[in-house]
């Protein structure tokens, strides 16, 4: 018997509050034809004023249990992933644990930036694999709103704030079987870009919050090869080709990266799905969000082999391999 861990239910939440490129327009100097052109992006959700990251979290919690049939008191395991926490502690996690009313178990964060999810989907599945947890909730939750320099053109353009999130349920399957589930995970990275993708601020960096800072040409460069080379990972670690996998849910961060990585890996658009048109770069939401929308409108169904890819500041980037 080999122990899998099937995704069981996804939920997702966006702040009410969206802001299209004509409204940028009117605060810094672009257009909507530039933020077009070099990003796909038409309009982002950005989190009211008294919402905070847990409150994002909570609520694309909420829509995953409820999906999955499961309730926060069956829950063994909750991993928010966030660049944007509430507080510097305690965890993000903790207060989403209290506010969905999980009273056992573990919950802790996961910083990895945009790659954030990935990074915690798998820390979640090597604890249900080694038989510690059953049943796991895994949110990715991001208000970057909150952090960009919104002077700035060059990145004040491309985020947004929301929240993703998919249930994890331990199932033991004979080996012939065993082809459910999250079937691999590849996680790296390499502290050596941190300057070209940064927050420049933090508790010990003079106690201020700080603004995301970009150098984007290389973050470009640098993704498309990355993302590339990480899918090929995951396809060769279980014998497949891309003709093999019926879905790419990538992190949404500019359209021209979803199409040079598709193009690299001679993958079809038509098979990508694509949010960050009306999502923008939501960070370690991305990936989940894209996802629940996907399974949420039918495109995914049960039985499709998905692929899950982000790459975020760290550098950091992951994959997984997902049978629905």
């Amino acid at each position: 018997m080999i122990r899998r861990s099937l995704i069981v239910g996804c939920g997702a939440y966006l702040p009410e509050r969206i802001v299209t490129n004509e409204e940028l327009v009117t605060r810094v100097d672009t257009s909507d034809e530039w933020i077009r052109e070099r990003t796909g992006i038409t309009q982002r959700h950005i989190a009211a004023d008294d919402q905070k990251t847990s409150d994002l979290a909570v609520m694309a919690g909420r829509d995953a249990l409820s999906r999955a049939g499961i309730s926060a008191e069956q829950l063994d395991l909750l991993i928010v992933a966030t660049a944007t926490p509430d507080n510097t502690f305690p965890s993000t996690a903790t207060k989403v644990q209290a506010q969905l009313g999980m009273t056992g178990g573990a919950a802790f964060d996961i910083q990895a930036v945009c790659s954030g999810f990935i990074f915690a989907l798998a820390t979640a599945d090597n604890f249900i694999r080694s038989g510690t947890v059953k049943t796991a909730l895994v949110i990715g939750a991001e208000t970057f709103s909150r952090i960009l320099d919104w002077n700035d053109r060059n990145t004040c353009v491309l985020f947004g704030d929301g929240a993703g999130a998919v249930v994890l349920k331990a199932a033991d399957m004979p080996n012939s079987t065993a082809e459910l589930g999250v079937l691999s995970t590849h996680l790296h990275s390499d502290g050596r870009y941190h300057d070209l993708l940064y927050v420049d601020g933090g508790p010990s960096s003079g106690q201020t919050v700080g603004h995301l800072r970009m150098e984007g040409k290389e973050v470009f460069r640098h993704a498309v090869v990355n993302l590339a080379k990480v899918v090929d990972e995951a396809l060769t670690a279980n014998n497949l080709t891309p003709k093999d996998i019926q879905w790419l849910v990538p992190h949404q961060a500019n359209r021209r990266i979803l199409e040079g990585t598709a193009r690299k890996l001679n993958f079809p658009l038509d098979q990508v799905v694509v949010t960050v048109d009306r999502h923008a770069n939501t960070s370690a939401a991305s990936v989940p969000l894209a996802l629940a929308e996907a399974v949420h409108d039918g495109r995914i169904k049960q039985g499709d082999l998905v692929l899950l890819e982000a790459m975020g500041g760290g550098f950091t980037w992951g994959s997984a391999l997902v049978r629905m």
